[in-house]
């Protein structure tokens, strides 16, 4: 598959699958789950690494470090034509996990993790600021039943 003019053959994905189980895991593990070299497994990852197809971090879980309040801000933009603008002002803020232009009902779509809800007024208030944002509309998540990317075999159908 081409992604950005990288080529990612069925080793790759098998890599990608192996750190999608569990991202600590080692490259001799995955180089004996895979039945290939240690050095096969480091070069692909490195090279995945360069080409920005993997990004190494930690993912702790929000709820347990303190980030109790998680909500999808819908946000709408007049006029239109600022909506790169308001987007690259919105997406340095700390608080934003996902940031996305849409096509529907409202300009930008904004998913944000805050301490609890006086927090999250406060970052609304903060985006509702930002000249040519006209409307937000907030809803809370009350329960998150999954968090996580989807499941690389998706690609394979």
């Amino acid at each position: 598959m081409h992604k950005n003019g990288t080529f990612l053959d069925e080793l790759d994905f098998a890599i990608l699958d192996c750190l999608q189980e569990d991202g600590r895991m080692s490259f001799t593990v995955i180089a004996e789950k895979l039945k290939v070299s240690v050095g096969t497994v480091r070069t692909r990852m490195n090279k995945m690494a360069e080409d920005g197809i993997i990004h190494f971090i930690g993912r702790v879980d929000p709820d347990k470090v303190g980030f109790h309040c998680y909500a999808h801000i819908a946000v709408y933009v007049r006029p239109a034509t600022q909506r790169e603008q308001i987007a690259q002002q919105i997406v340095k803020e700390p608080e934003v996990s996902f940031l996305a232009l849409t096509s529907g009902e409202y300009d930008l779509e904004v998913n944000v993790m805050c301490r609890n809800n006086d927090h999250l007024v406060e970052f609304v208030n903060r985006i509702s600021a930002i000249k040519g944002v006209y409307q937000t509309k907030t809803t809370l998540y009350f329960k998150v039943y999954k968090y996580a990317q989807p499941a690389l075999g998706l690609l394979k159908k």
